[in-house]
């Protein structure tokens, strides 16, 4: 997880990184070094570790223990017994539900308000490129993913982004998408996956439509990923990350500077932990200004948005070890919410709809309170410790962008791949629960039509020459008399896969991969094909049975997994230290 000292930034610090131009003198590196994290002069005043917040949770512990005791000198009650953790799960369940289901239910002052959280929430266009998604691939319970964009942008458009953001150069500037993470929950809601986009990624960028009519045209040269937010809003982020993935996006959800205070202080703070004191702050004002004690610290409000936005001083001062902090900020922030702790109050309840609704710019998609809350419920299902965050591999650009990165060929396009064809980031994919039997039998195997084609390129290799033959002769020798070849399709896919078009043809689509071995998890229904087709992945490029024990792919290392429940500390870079 890191890179040579000096790399550019990532998403959302305290520089604002631009591709160098030949019409910008010089670069853009005085630019880039130019901005601060917060204003000048500000120093430690956003939220200083020399008084960490622990310190004062400790203060609420001591007073909470005693609201426990009660008044009758401690005891816990005539019993002495605790309180039974049902009813703790029903008082859970019944205030993480207070606000969208008694607000929708009632009328007057309840409606009013629901109407006015739906008001604060800024709704935008989902895609503004040219080319229509594709739709997912059901797997075999007739399930479907969900793919999250989430962008951070870093427009110091108000007073309040300009005070946290500085660089007063850039006061009114076309926003950047400093912040792009893809958050990937599996069709069966087992699994989570994120995918953490380096901001000075470089690429081409697709046609976009402004809302207003504005046309921007596909870039003929490479552009850093960043600026797809300038060329009509999000909805050209998200036309970017699909010209690049393949993969569809369902929705988007944008939060500026100002948003991620306001949703910092709702949360109640976040414990985050450095393995040594550290202070963001270099003698040429370089650094966010994040300023913690060696350990662990709950972070909230402007400090929260110190540790997201801190390049210098984590690790080797790269974009690697700044998103290595955002993921461990995320994961703890999950394990906070999920402790429930901050969710037993309708009051703090209200304060986190609030503000989160005016801190949000979402697609049209989840223009309510309800959507949103119905999003957050599919969220929920997934357990922590299936959560997995990652960043895109990478490797550096040469020549004029010898400062930017390039997806790394192979390991970049595999991750893409296990994201498009909903394989766990985990590895644990053979935990899933088994398919249900079909309810619609197979017919005879003879009676079954199977098209067969080689999907064995790779990025690296050309397709195995003479995979499709080899397969379906092995398909004839079961039985399966009318199976065909197809020779006009040889796109590439990761794992060999089943396709089938409806229910009545599940039951016939599991028969073949029982035949061949493979995986029933393998087996989908997809509305691209016509009947059964069998594409043999670059997974099966040798004659032979099914290798089952490599049918599931393997998150690159270069992506740096990290796991939900890891609970980990930032290495500090020494140079910044205390």
């Amino acid at each position: 997880m890191g890179g040579p000292v000096g790399r550019s930034s990532m998403p959302g610090e305290e520089t604002r990184s631009r591709p160098r131009r030949a019409d910008r003198p010089g670069g853009d590196e005085s630019r880039d070094e130019g901005r601060a994290d917060s204003p000048e002069g500000r120093g430690d005043a956003a939220g200083s570790g020399d008084a960490p917040a622990r310190g004062r949770s400790g203060e609420r512990g001591r007073r909470a223990e005693g609201t426990r005791r009660g008044t009758a000198g401690g005891s816990r009650g005539r019993s002495g017994r605790r309180a039974p953790k049902s009813g703790k799960r029903r008082v859970l369940r019944w205030s993480a539900s207070v606000l969208a289901v008694l607000i929708l239910v009632t009328g007057g002052a309840g409606y009013l308000y629901y109407e006015y959280l739906n008001s604060n929430i800024k709704k935008e266009d989902l895609t503004l490129g040219d080319k229509q998604m594709a739709d997912h691939k059901a797997n075999a319970a007739g399930q479907t993913p969900l793919n999250i964009l989430l962008i951070g942008s870093d427009a110091r458009d108000s007073a309040a982004n300009q005070k946290l953001g500085g660089a007063k150069e850039t006061f009114g500037a076309t926003p950047l998408a400093d912040v792009q993470m893809l958050l990937h929950l599996s069709a069966d809601r087992s699994n989570l996956s994120v995918i953490s986009m380096p901001r000075d990624t470089m690429l081409k960028m697709p046609k976009c439509t402004a809302p207003d009519g504005e046309v921007f045209a596909a870039s003929t040269r490479d552009v850093q990923t960043n600026e797809s937010l300038g060329r009509g809003g999000p909805g050209c982020t998200v036309a970017t990350w699909y010209e690049l993935t393949g993969i569809r996006i369902d929705h988007f959800m944008m939060i500026d500077f100002s948003g991620v205070v306001s949703m910092a202080d709702a949360i109640g703070g976040v414990p985050v932990c450095v393995d040594a004191n550290i202070h963001s702050r270099s003698a040429d004002g370089k650094g966010s200004g994040l300023k913690l004690e060696e350990g662990t610290t709950y972070v909230k409000g402007e400090q929260a948005l110190q540790w997201l936005r801190t390049r210098y001083g984590f690790e080797d001062n790269t974009d690697l070890g700044r998103a290595k902090a955002q993921h461990q900020y995320m994961n703890s922030m999950v394990r906070e919410l999920r402790k429930g702790t901050k969710l037993t109050d309708p009051a703090k309840l209200m304060n986190l709809a609030e503000a989160a609704t005016k801190a949000l710019t979402v697609d049209k998609g989840l223009d309510t309170v309800k959507k949103l809350y119905d999003l957050a419920e599919e969220f929920k299902k997934v357990p922590t410790k299936r959560i997995t965050m990652s960043t895109m591999p990478n490797v550096y650009g040469t020549g004029v962008n010898s400062g930017r990165v390039y997806p790394k060929a192979g390991d970049a396009e595999q991750l893409f791949r296990m994201v498009r064809d909903d394989v766990p980031l985990d590895g644990k994919a053979s935990q899933r629960k088994k398919p249900e039997e079909p309810k619609d039998p197979s017919a005879p195997v003879g009676e079954i039509a199977v098209s067969v084609r080689n999907g064995t390129a790779s990025d690296a290799l050309g397709p195995a020459s003479g995979r499709a033959g080899q397969v379906a002769d092995q398909l004839k020798d079961a039985g399966f008399g009318r199976t065909s070849i197809d020779s006009g399709d040889v796109t590439g896919v990761a794992r060999t896969g089943i396709l089938y078009p409806s229910a009545d043809l599940e039951g016939d689509a599991q028969a073949v991969a029982k035949a061949l071995g493979v995986p029933l998890s393998q087996v989908k229904r997809s509305t691209d094909v016509s009947g059964i087709s069998l594409a043999v992945g670059a997974d099966w490029r040798e004659d032979g049975a099914y290798p089952v024990s490599e049918g599931t792919e393997k998150t690159p290392e270069s992506a740096g997994a990290l796991n939900g429940e890891e609970e980990a500390c930032m290495k500090v870079n020494p140079n910044y230290t205390w």
